[in-house]
């Protein structure tokens, strides 16, 4: 899939990149504009790679049904009972209509403990509907590249600043060494604040 996702976790935030390029095989169908980051809710977010129709049909049901959630029960769903959700969606579907679509899912969850600070979290979920928790992912093309650079770059505590240099290093990697490296990529940042686009697919 040439579908590039990043993902760079902090102590209090999640910094999330995709490829804004609409490919299929060998050709490019559209160059830029392609949002390949969903806002779940108000702090989740899930990249996604794969074919298209697949990449927009699972997330689009992720979506719903964790709205759903919310709507029946008065409470959103925890990142990790989200990422758990989806792992068994994907699991289910894999032998009746499998979806080709590898994610990253980014979540912050305030903390039951009035006073105390939440956390994020960061979920690697492949198309086999197999899931780890990670403190740095990369989906598609982008491991074959770029994995070794974040496990190097990549600590404990990282500020703000710190992650978006280490993700603008991936991504010149990727534009440098990629055949197909994506001319723009999407950037989306969560905190205990919400949802914030750094740098949006159509800008």
């Amino acid at each position: 899939m040439s579908d590039s996702l990043i993902a760079i976790t902090g102590d209090d935030f999640v910094l999330v990149a995709a490829d804004t390029t609409h490919t299929r095989s060998i050709m490019v169908v559209k160059e830029s504009g392609e949002d390949k980051i969903m806002e779940l809710d108000s702090h989740k977010l899930l990249a996604a790679s794969g074919d298209n129709g697949d990449r927009n049909a699972f997330c689009q049901y992720v979506q719903k049904n964790s709205a759903l959630y919310r709507l029946r029960n008065g409470t959103p769903l925890s990142t990790r009972a989200l990422a758990n959700w989806t792992r068994r969606a994907l699991a289910d579907a894999l032998r009746k209509h499998p979806y080709s679509a590898n994610l990253l899912l980014a979540g912050y969850d305030a903390s039951p403990t009035e006073g105390k600070p939440g956390k994020v979290s960061l979920y690697y979920i492949d198309y086999l509907a197999s899931m780890q928790q990670l403190p740095f992912a990369c989906q598609g093309y982008a491991g074959h590249f770029l994995l070794g650079l974040l496990d190097n770059g990549w600590r404990k505590g990282m500020t703000r600043e710190e992650a978006r240099e280490l993700l603008d290093k991936c991504i010149e990697q990727l534009q440098t060494r990629f055949v197909l490296g994506a001319p723009k990529f999407a950037i989306k940042l969560v905190d205990k604040d919400g949802v914030h686009v750094i740098e949006s697919a159509d800008a």
